[in-house]
């Protein structure tokens, strides 16, 4: 049984995908989250057991080809709400490949598994996205991620135990409650890159920026210098596209603002899922509360370790 975090994505998102990533560079900054996709591999059975997260298309069912496994049920569970934007897809596919590593007697490095649980996602599945999620998974902790043409860096930003607490404390997931699958609004948005839109460039340049600044600025320990960049990301990203910014996610951030948040952003491709709040230190109540009524607030710990064994 093994078992791979999901993820916040502070900024730097769409930045991971090709084209842009090989053409421009991509960078993200994000944090593991000890919301997790667990996989169970049990010798014997004929197929694996079936978890259906695209339609007819398994995640775990592709992992066992791959591995070339028969003889094998799988199962897979998660702890958060599937199509959230916190990365749970390649959560279950990095556990998925890790289980599968194990049974087979394989070892594989957290790149090597990121990047097979990507290539699945994208070659045998057709679900179309980038690489930061399989990263956050399979490393765990904050990271610093640098993307080119065939190759990722990976920064393990360090976090003391103080800014640990603070981010648990201060940063606040709302669940609006509709789930949404990305690879639509993704596809538009490498389309308009590719045509070279002024607005979609600009705004991915912006965000790679961003996301760099974002990086140094938690290394530093720096949460209130974090949320404002977080804002700033926001900006960018919903001008991507249309479908990015829905009515729930504008009212939670316009009350959260009101009452005290200092940054918000919705994670993942949105359209729906979850949205980021950070709240200023003295009103992270307020912030809470202003915001019950519109979703479900989730609650989390940082996953500080990757993909791992569990009983």
């Amino acid at each position: 049984m093994t078992r791979a975090p999901t993820r916040i994505d502070f900024g730097g998102g769409w930045t991971d995908v090709p084209p842009y990533s090989d053409e421009m560079g991509g960078f993200v900054c994000n944090l593991a989250i000890a919301r997790y996709a667990t996989v169970t591999v049990t010798r014997g059975g004929t197929a694996p057991d079936r978890e259906e997260y695209f339609g007819d298309r398994s995640i775990a069912d592709a992992a066992a080809r791959r591995f070339r496994v028969t003889d094998a049920s799988i199962q897979a569970q998660s702890d958060f709400p599937v199509g959230a934007g916190l990365g749970g897809s390649s959560a279950v596919g990095v556990a998925a490949v890790a289980a599968l590593a194990a049974f087979c007697g394989e070892k594989m490095t957290p790149t090597a598994m990121a990047e097979l649980s990507r290539e699945i996602e994208i070659s045998d599945l057709g679900i179309a996205g980038g690489r930061q999620d399989h990263y956050a998974a399979a490393y765990g902790g904050a990271l610093g991620l640098r993307f080119s043409a065939g190759k990722t860096d990976v920064r393990i930003i360090p976090l003391s135990t103080n800014v640990r607490a603070e981010l648990e404390r201060r940063c606040i997931i709302v669940y609006t409650g509709q789930s949404r699958i990305s690879t639509d609004t993704i596809t538009a948005v490498l389309d308009a890159y590719r045509n070279r839109d002024a607005d979609v460039v600009s705004a991915l340049q912006n965000m790679r920026e961003l996301a760099e600044r974002m990086a140094d600025t938690l290394a530093a320990g720096n949460v209130d210098a974090l949320a404002e960049l977080v804002g700033e990301q926001w900006t960018h990203q919903r001008a991507l596209h249309p479908a990015i910014p829905t009515p729930r996610i504008d009212d939670i951030i316009a009350r959260a603002y009101d009452v005290g948040a200092l940054g918000a952003k919705a994670l993942g491709a949105s359209g729906g899922g979850c949205v980021l709040l950070i709240a200023r230190a003295d009103r992270v109540d307020q912030v809470r509360d202003s915001v019950r009524g519109l979703g479900e607030i989730l609650p989390f710990r940082i996953a500080m370790d990757g993909v791992e064994r569990c009983e």
